[in-house]
């Protein structure tokens, strides 16, 4: 099937008709944020289904009874998505955990006006179009990528589900008040401490863990333990919807493996295109 099937173009780039909705977008459009809400925002394949275990852990203490027991788009739920207005989320006590894969140009204008906190994950874009390309073959609400040329040439184009990464990454990158943002990378968390990453979100949440409660949690977020953790591996999902007798959702779990399906000539090209689009920013990103 082809884009015309299965996607909807929404404010200038491509969801899922599956999950996407005329009234799930004005939901989504509607929706009243509270000051304490704190939203994951991501480019999709860039370490969310991670940070909906880490945070709900973190904003807990380290209680693992909503990460056992509810799957990962109910505790913390995609809000443009057509589950979210089935779950009541304005009856949600505080502080409510959300997500989201949209641009920040695309940002409802409660969450301009109220300006609730965010996390804001990263990921080398290599890896990104490199897990994207196991996922899209596993899905039947998904257009199957083809070969692995054309189907880089329309991630570098941004002719895929939720747009450019370019166009993301520097979106939420030039966000105003940043104060309100915290920018971590997949890579930070897989190659540093994780120990150090949670404490890092705790801090920018203004939650105070002692250090045998940081190491639960990291514990429990380490990716084999999440791997298995069917509330979070996708595993209740309908094998029509997603094959993972193909190969499962959360699949490595690892920084580089682009390495093992860009040729040379391939990475050599996607460098190229990063350079040029991104020549303007500033940030130092954790892969480089």
């Amino acid at each position: 099937m082809t884009e015309a099937d299965l996607y909807i173009l929404y404010k200038g780039v491509y969801v899922p008709k599956a999950v996407h909705t005329p009234e799930s977008l004005k939901y989504y459009e509607e929706f009243t944020f509270r000051p304490d809400d704190v939203i994951i925002v991501t480019y999709p394949k860039s370490g969310t289904t991670w940070m909906q275990e880490i945070l709900p852990l973190t904003i807990s203490g380290g209680d693992p009874s909503s990460v056992e027991t509810l799957p990962n788009w109910d505790r913390v739920p995609w809000l443009e998505e057509t589950r979210a207005s089935n779950l009541n989320l304005e009856e949600r006590p505080s502080p409510r955990m959300l997500t989201t894969h949209l641009h920040y140009s695309m940002m409802p204008p409660s969450f301009f006006q109220v300006k609730p906190k965010v996390i804001y994950v990263m990921r080398n874009p290599k890896d990104v179009f490199t897990s994207s390309y196991h996922y899209y073959n596993i899905t039947s609400f998904l257009v199957k990528p083809g070969p692995k040329s054309e189907f880089l040439q329309k991630f570098l184009d941004g002719k895929v589900i939720f747009g450019s990464w370019f166009d993301h990454v520097k979106g939420w990158l030039n966000a105003e008040e940043k104060q309100h943002i915290m920018y971590i990378s997949y890579e930070e968390m897989i190659k540093q401490d994780l120990n150090d990453s949670v404490s890092r979100i705790a801090r920018f949440l203004g939650i105070n863990l002692n250090p045998e409660v940081i190491k639960k949690i990291a514990d429990k977020c380490l990716f084999e333990n999440m791997k298995n953790n069917p509330m979070s591996n996708y595993s209740v999902v309908p094998q029509e919807f997603m094959d993972q007798t193909k190969c499962q959702f959360l699949r490595k779990g690892v920084v580089g493996d682009w390495k093992n399906l860009l040729t040379p000539e391939e990475a050599k090209h996607f460098d190229a295109v990063f350079k040029e689009k991104m020549k303007d920013v500033k940030y130092k990103f954790a892969w480089d």
